[in-house]
C-alpha cells in the first residue's frame, strides 16, 4: 500500500435527520393517511454512504457540515460510533442540521421532501481545509446535497490525486462537461440520468442510451437503474445484474448503500462488475427493514445472506 494512502473512501455529502413513517399508501395533495410505524433515525446521501463503506470494512472519512443543534452532535456521534472520521464535519452556527421527511408504504416505496439547511452552506474553503483527507483517499464518493460549487472543487482535488471517484446525481440536477470528465464511476436512476442527458430512462433501452450519453459526456464508466436491475456500461462493454429477490420494507437508502458498498469494493481492488454485484445485493439487503443508515449491512451479514 501507499503510505500517501490513508483512508479507503472519503465521502463527501449530506448530513440529514430522517423522520419515517410508514402506511398504508402514500397521501395525495389534501389526503391525510394514517400510519403504523414512526422512526427517527441518521440520514442524509453522505452519512448513508460513508456508513455503508465503513460497515463493509472501508477506512472511511467524511466531509460535510451540520448546524449547532443536538440533531447535529447526535448525527456526527453516530458516525464516529461507526468508525467513520468527522475531522471534517464543519458546525454551522446559524443554520440548522438538514432534515429529510420521509413516507414509505408497505410495498416499500418512498416519498421524500428534505430540508437541507447546513448542508447547502458547505463552503469551498471547507473543501480545501479537506484537501489532505481527499487526496489520501482510494476513492472519492459524491451526492450532489451540498452545493456543485463544492462538488466541482471535490472532483477535481480528487482526479489530479488520482483517486477514483464514484458520483450519485442526487437529487437530480445538471452538472458541467468538466465535472462529469473526471467521474470513474456514475450510479444514477431514470430521473437522474435523464437530468443529465435528456434521455427519457424507464427501459432496458432507455438506461443504454442514458449510459452512453453520459459516456459521451466524458463518464469513464455508468451504473444506471433500471426495471429489474442495473446495467453497467463502460466504454468497451457492458453487464446485465439483476435484482437481487428480497422482501422489499423500505427503500429508503438504497442508492447511498449501493454507492458505499461500490466505494468499498473498488477500494479494495475489485474489478467494477463484481463491485457492482456486491453493491447490488447490499442494496436490496438494506431495503429488507425500515430505515436508511439504520438498515444498512455488516460485512459478515452480507456475506452470510449472499452465501446462503
Amino acid at each position: 500500500m501507499s503510505p500517501s494512502v490513508a483512508w479507503d473512501v472519503v465521502v463527501i455529502g449530506g448530513l440529514n435527520t430522517d423522520y419515517l413513517v410508514r402506511g398504508p399508501q402514500l397521501p395525495g395533495p389534501g389526503l391525510s393517511v394514517n400510519g403504523d410505524s414512526f422512526l427517527a433515525a441518521p440520514g442524509g446521501k453522505g452519512g448513508n454512504a460513508a456508513v455503508a463503506a465503513a460497515r463493509l470494512g472501508a477506512r472511511t472519512a467524511i466531509v460535510g457540515r451540520v448546524g449547532g443543534d443536538e440533531r447535529g452532535r447526535a448525527l456526527v456521534a453516530g458516525l464516529t460510533a461507526e468508525g467513520v472520521d468527522t475531522t471534517h464535519v464543519a458546525v454551522d452556527a446559524r443554520a440548522p442540521t438538514g432534515a429529510a421527511l420521509i413516507q414509505v408504504v408497505t410495498s416499500g416505496e418512498t416519498q421524500v421532501l428534505a430540508a437541507l439547511g447546513a448542508n447547502l452552506r458547505m463552503t469551498d474553503q471547507e473543501l480545501h481545509a479537506a484537501a489532505d483527507t481527499i487526496r489520501s483517499a482510494r476513492v472519492v464518493v459524491m451526492q450532489l446535497e451540498v452545493p456543485a460549487g463544492c462538488v466541482a472543487a471535490a472532483t477535481k482535488l480528487a482526479h489530479d490525486a488520482g483517486a477514483r471517484i464514484v458520483l450519485d446525481p442526487s437529487p437530480p440536477a445538471s452538472l458541467s462537461d468538466d465535472l462529469l470528465a473526471r467521474v470513474d464511476v456514475l450510479r444514477g436512476n431514470a430521473h437522474e440520468v435523464e437530468a443529465l442527458t435528456g434521455v427519457r430512462g424507464g427501459s432496458l433501452k432507455g438506461a443504454r442510451d442514458g449510459a452512453m450519453a453520459l459516456l459521451t459526456r466524458g463518464v469513464k464508466a455508468a451504473i444506471v437503474e433500471a426495471p429489474g436491475g442495473n446495467l453497467v456500461v463502460w466504454p468497451s462493454g457492458d453487464a446485465w445484474l439483476p435484482e437481487v429477490p428480497v422482501t422489499c420494507v423500505d427503500e429508503t437508502g438504497a442508492g447511498d448503500a449501493f454507492c458505499g458498498a461500490l466505494a468499498a469494493a473498488l477500494a479494495e481492488g475489485q474489478p467494477l462488475t463484481d463491485a457492482a454485484t456486491l453493491a447490488s445485493a447490499a442494496a436490496a439487503l438494506a431495503t429488507t427493514a425500515l430505515g436508511a443508515q439504520t438498515a444498512l449491512p455488516r460485512r459478515e451479514a452480507l456475506e452470510a445472506w449472499r452465501s446462503g
